[in-house]
């Protein structure tokens, strides 16, 4: 489960990014977080993968306190914790294939285990065929897929998904959310971040709402309301 118990967030310029944030997502939960740009969702995201840390409350994960955590022992934590942006952030000098079996490789995985896990993660996201291909030879829909592989390679607790669609067209869009769907039906909790109400209106999932770094609102299975 993930914990925020009574979150704020202040940086160092007095920008107050949440303010007395709590809630909990239970194991196997897909759920939104919307609202507006600057409503406090990508602190969210950067305070559960310990790259903030809250200036008050608990975020934790199966009870551990992630402000506790020691700094050599948080890439366990990032291991089970993948994250899709939308800007992918592929090595553009890498295939497909080569940018998902590099989070293995980092991961301290061996070549057996790359060899047979990467192509099926990538038949999963629909890229068999394009496997072998660089990012400069893909689109945008496929570029995500790529991303949405690498984050799920090393089979995580949680996935993280921040405006995954936000450059893409409906189409891709469509997609990606069938994808993650997907993930989340093996059993993986999802927390997608997004500004599209065609999407959160879509999946009728729980969707929790944000404004000014407050939750305002959080429905079972919510609409997009802002």
């Amino acid at each position: 489960m993930i914990y925020f118990d009574n979150v704020s967030k202040t940086y160092p310029d007095g920008t107050m990014a949440l303010d007395g944030v709590t809630f909990a997502i239970k194991e196997g939960e897909f759920v939104s977080i919307v609202g507006h740009s600057g409503a406090g969702k990508t602190t969210l995201t950067k305070l559960l993968l310990g790259e903030e840390q809250a200036t008050n409350g608990t975020v934790s994960i199966d009870s551990i306190d992630i402000k506790k955590i020691k700094k050599k022992d948080m890439p366990e934590l990032r291991r089970r914790i993948g994250i899709i942006f939308q800007d992918f952030r592929l090595l553009p000098n890498k295939t497909a294939y080569e940018n998902v079996a590099f989070a293995m490789e980092v991961a301290g995985k061996p070549d057996t285990d790359i060899a047979s896990d990467v192509p099926h993660v990538l038949e999963l996201v629909d890229l068999t065929k394009k496997m072998w291909n660089f990012p400069r030879q893909l689109s945008g829909g496929e570029l995500q897929r790529v991303a949405i592989a690498r984050a799920i390679i090393n089979h995580p607790d949680v996935i993280v998904a921040d405006e995954p669609t936000g450059n893409l067209d409906p189409v891709n869009t469509y997609e990606i959310i069938q994808i993650l769907k997907k993930i989340n039906d093996l059993g993986t909790t999802v927390i997608l971040t997004t500004h599209n109400k065609g999407v959160v209106e879509s999946l009728g999932k729980r969707v929790i709402t944000m404004d000014h770094g407050r939750v305002t609102r959080d429905d079972p299975t919510g609409k997009y309301a802002l």
